[in-house]
């Protein structure tokens, strides 16, 4: 609850409360105060147990902090039904980033490297040398044409 507030700012909170209400009426207002905070939570822990009777057995794992979306979230991606975590665990993003390098720097990545030598030997393996600058063309000779590009 108060997790943000500094040791500085804790300081001056006491030292504010002892001016204003004085040495001698601090601690009867500091039991008030803890006193209040107490029945609110009663309060607030019969009326929970209020709502769980009414809502029946079938929502007797009904947990409050789910209403929070946040929660809810994190709460039915853990559960591993749809398996989220053999995709992210199966998702190498570095190893995705090296290849693609490679294969913009003209190299043979690993795993290209090992398939490209159990292809054929008359084909190229299908890379693609991007460093290499085509000549100009010829008059009569159209451009390459890539189905995919357009």
């Amino acid at each position: 609850m108060f997790n943000d507030i500094g040791p500085l700012e804790l300081v001056t909170l006491v030292v504010l409360a002892v001016l204003v209400f004085g040495p001698e009426k601090l601690p009867k207002m500091i039991q008030d105060v803890t006193r209040t905070i107490r029945k609110i939570r009663d309060f607030s822990e019969s009326a929970k147990a209020d709502i769980r009777e009414e809502l029946g057995p079938e929502f007797k794992d009904f947990e409050f902090e789910d209403l929070n979306p946040k929660t809810y979230l994190r709460k039915q991606l853990d559960n591993d039904e749809l398996g989220l975590k053999e995709i992210r665990n199966g998702f190498d993003l570095k190893k995705e980033m090296a290849d693609v390098t490679d294969a913009v720097h003209g190299r043979e990545s690993e795993s290209s490297a090992s398939s490209s030598s159990s292809s054929s030997s008359g084909s190229t393996g299908g890379t693609v040398d991007m460093t290499k600058k085509r000549e100009k063309l010829d008059q009569d000779e159209r451009p390459p044409f890539d189905a995919d590009a357009t």
